[in-house]
């Protein structure tokens, strides 16, 4: 009887050690499933935190971009009306003084002597000469003027159009990664309840 008890015991005890080892490889496998798991999510969502302060970044830079832009071609319109219309002015001012010169100078060339230059025609003339010769500079100073903002206008736009396409792309992938990564750590998350469970479910067998 002894010897029959003993050996019930002894298949008693080994069931018991097996199963023992079982669960705690079980134990040990799905701990350290919940560690890889719990780091890869940790990494994902610290990747996508930084992710999301850069978009942010982008974003402002865009918005400010787009207020750059739009101050810009209002001031270039602003100088361009004002321009045309010194540009309009000017042109008229030589035209006047040219006709004036024109009769001035067919009425002191005309056939009759008693028109003949005196010393203060001819000085009128010659003042309206320095006055053209002005008028014409201050033209040509207009017009180069004009020329040097509109090429910085047109390089400056298309230095913002450069900018804008490639913060616009950066902005784009970081938040397709983003997303993808929100997406991932959330079905991770999920994984990670399931191993979880096993393991309780382990923990309480091994109890």
């Amino acid at each position: 009887k002894l010897e029959a008890e003993a050996g019930a015991d002894a298949s008693k005890k080994a069931y018991c050690d097996k199963e023992l080892s079982e669960t705690n490889t079980k134990k040990s496998d799905k701990t350290a499933e919940i560690q890889k798991l719990t780091t890869r999510i940790d990494r994902m969502k610290a990747r996508s935190s930084i992710l999301k302060e850069e978009m942010q970044t982008l974003q402002a830079e865009l918005a400010n971009l787009a207020s750059t832009q739009t101050n810009m071609v209002s001031l270039r319109s602003k100088e361009h009306e004002a321009y045309t219309a010194s540009k309009a002015d000017m042109e008229k001012g030589i035209t006047g003084v040219k006709m004036a010169l024109k009769i001035l100078s067919e009425y002191y060339s005309s056939a009759d002597k008693a028109h003949e230059a005196s010393g203060a025609g001819s000085g009128i003339i010659s003042l309206l000469e320095v006055v053209e010769s002005d008028f014409s500079k201050d033209l040509a100073e207009i017009v180069s003027t004009e020329e040097t903002a509109q090429a910085a206008y047109n390089r400056e736009t298309k230095d913002n159009e450069i900018e804008k396409a490639t913060k616009d792309k950066d902005l784009e992938y970081k938040t397709k990664e983003s997303t993808y990564l929100d997406k991932e750590s959330a079905e991770l998350t999920t994984d990670r309840e399931g191993v979880q469970a096993e393991l309780d479910a382990v923990m309480e067998y091994l109890a």
